[in-house]
């Protein structure tokens, strides 16, 4: 097996300068809690060594690929302390699993990381050693573990690397490029400026900026420097660009229900089912990526509503740019877990594009990924059936089978000024990475008492409200009709719904003088809403039922007194009006009212 590796020449480049040193005395003294790593290989190419870390990662645990600067990466497993580190190298070199002139490697000398990819394990603390290592092994002078390079050597890392032998004079070399089309010179300067050595204008012309980074790649690569890429050599620099796609599968999946054919990462994802504009390909493989292929028919007006629906997809996470056209459309979305993003446009009646959703933490493959599925799109003849796919599950939170976004929680809240500040339950604003006022209308919290339970939003853009709390200045009397408008099942229902009670006394069950209780069945998503007398005047606020202490009947409620409200309002620099209303107002007038006032307000993760 060791005699199937390709060797290191830096290794044993590394054990010479360390036993020359240690003989000399000059070696430095090491803590036994250093962080190390027992560096295996390394290679002069990103696609070398990201397939030899690969074929590591099937024998050994905790394996990780480095970038060793001057063209150089490194392949390593760890990191452990230097005690645990000695004893993996002893117990891979006895077993064979590593060659002989492996060592120990301080992360110091490690830079970006290339593998696992996505993965940056430096400066992370140290792991356990593999359970494998038999820690009783005693230490043999024939599998004695070499030190580390101490600091004072030379950086072998950034030594350049031996010029290998052109395959073609610079003259066989030009001629040879002479026969590369357009796109052909264009992809060459692309997987330059991937790998850093080219920053200009992308357009297929080879001049001074182009020969110089040509140049800087073979110099980092140990080629002769002349400018002029070779026909191996510029197999090798697409080898080292496209190494990044290996294992995906990518290959052109063609869908004639769809009537799209796209290259798609068919290692990762699979045919799943038709939901109609969707043909959607689910994870098959282990790093949770989908697509989604869309197809419709339609024009301006259904392209401008696939694009509003599409951003209450889960799949479609809020934060990220999104940018629409009269005949197409693009969206990305990225959260924690996932990057979401979406091509779309508008052709003779018919739309069509993809969605790829793929892990946060894997960017470079992902805009690689979208660039080759961008660029290979076919548009083919027809067009997705409406009726195709099964309707089996059917639900008012999924749209083609695709679970919309749903708030981390929901509660009523209502109008108190004309510029469309809310009045809200406190509960409703707390860790929200953004709160919305009926769904789209995205608002700031401007005050927020936790004692008493009410929140003031102000929206980010101005509201001109139906209608505005009125808080009655009259204290509403015992044993008198009450109702609370509110969204009691959440956003379940479009509009605010009214439900009846008494105000059974005018404080709480400890005698709290800001809370009135209610003989009143009220749900979870009422909290917030206001309280109304019988005449129409706002009297307080509903306040969510405390899950601790003990378990009240169903049919008692608290709301909070108007006074605590106007207190909040003020500390948000609002003013807010009173009114006394007298006589019955009429049903149909106070479900106006209410349905005016109240709003849902949502908190989104």
């Amino acid at each position: 097996m060791m005699s199937a590796m390709i060797r290191n020449p830096f290794a044993i480049l590394a054990m010479f300068l360390t036993l020359s040193l240690t003989a000399a005395g000059t070696a430095r003294a090491q803590s036994a809690d250093d962080v190390v790593w027992v560096q295996i290989e390394a290679q002069p190419g990103l696609a070398a060594a990201t397939d030899r870390a690969r074929a590591y990662t099937t024998l050994l645990q905790d394996v990780n690929g480095f970038s060793l600067g001057g063209g150089w990466y490194a392949i390593a497993v760890g990191p452990y302390r230097r005690a645990d580190a000695e004893l993996v190298l002893r117990t891979y070199v006895r077993d064979g699993l590593v060659p002989r002139d492996s060592f120990i490697q301080l992360s110091s000398r490690l830079r970006q990381q290339f593998w696992p990819v996505g993965a940056n394990v430096l400066n992370q603390g140290v792991i356990a050693a593999p359970d494998s290592v038999d820690s009783s092994d005693p230490t043999s002078p024939a599998t004695e573990a070499p030190t580390e390079i101490p600091d004072t050597a030379p950086e072998i890392a950034d030594l350049p690397p031996t010029p290998q032998a052109a395959d073609e004079s610079p003259q066989e070399a030009r001629l040879s490029e002479r026969l590369l089309d357009a796109d052909q010179r264009k992809g060459l300067q692309i997987a330059l400026q991937w790998g850093g050595f080219y920053t200009a204008a992308i357009d297929g012309s080879y001049g001074r900026g182009t020969r110089n980074s040509m140049a800087a790649w073979q110099e980092a690569n140990g080629f002769e420097k002349t400018g002029i890429l070779t026909t191996l050599q510029r197999a090798a620099l697409l080898e080292q660009y496209n190494a990044v796609l290996d294992g995906l599968g990518l290959q052109v999946v063609r869908d004639d229900k769809a009537g799209i054919e796209i290259l798609m990462p068919t290692a990762e994802v699979s045919f799943a089912e038709y939901e109609p504009p969707f043909a959607q390909y689910n994870s098959s493989g282990d790093i949770g990526a989908r697509v989604l292929l869309i197809s419709q028919a339609g024009d301006q007006d259904t392209l401008f509503g696939l694009y509003d629906i599409m951003q209450t997809l889960e799949i479609v996470p809020v934060d990220g740019p999104r940018e629409r056209t009269n005949n197409s459309f693009e969206l990305i979305g990225e959260n924690g877990r996932i990057i979401s993003q979406t091509q779309v446009s508008l052709q003779d009646g018919q739309i069509k594009g993809f969605t790829l959703i793929w892990p946060a933490g894997d960017e470079e493959r992902r805009r690689r990924v979208i660039a080759e599925m961008s660029k290979s799109l076919v548009r083919l003849p027809g067009v997705l059936d409406p009726a195709a796919g099964g309707a089996d599950e059917q639900a008012i939170d999924l749209v083609a089978g695709l679970q919309i976004r749903q708030p981390k929680i929901s509660r009523s809240g209502f109008f108190i000024d004309a510029s469309g500040a809310v009045a809200t339950a406190s509960e409703a604003v707390q860790s929200c990475g953004r709160l919305t006022i009926d769904g789209d209308t995205e608002a700031d919290v401007v005050a927020d008492d936790t004692i008493n339970g009410v929140a003031i939003l102000k929206p980010r853009d101005a509201l001109a409200p139906l209608a505005v709390a009125a808080f009655g200045t009259a204290t509403p009397r015992l044993q008198s009709e009450v109702s609370v408008a509110g969204y009691s099942y959440e956003g379940v229902l479009s509009a605010a719904t009214l439900t009846f009670g008494k105000l059974s006394d005018l404080r709480g069950l400890q005698g709290e003088e800001n809370v009135n209780r209610l003989e009143m069945v009220a749900q979870p998503g009422d909290a917030g809403g206001p309280v109304f007398d019988i005449s129409g005047n706002v009297v307080g606020m509903l306040l969510p039922k405390s899950t601790e202490g003990p378990q009240l009947p169903r049919n008692v409620s608290f709301a909070l007194d108007r006074a605590a409200i106007t207190n909040a309002a003020s500390t948000a620099g609002l003013q807010i009006a009173a009114d006394s209303k007298t006589g019955r107002i009429a049903p149909r007038d106070l479900t106006l009212a209410a349905q005016g006032m109240t709003v849902l307000v949502s908190c989104w993760e």
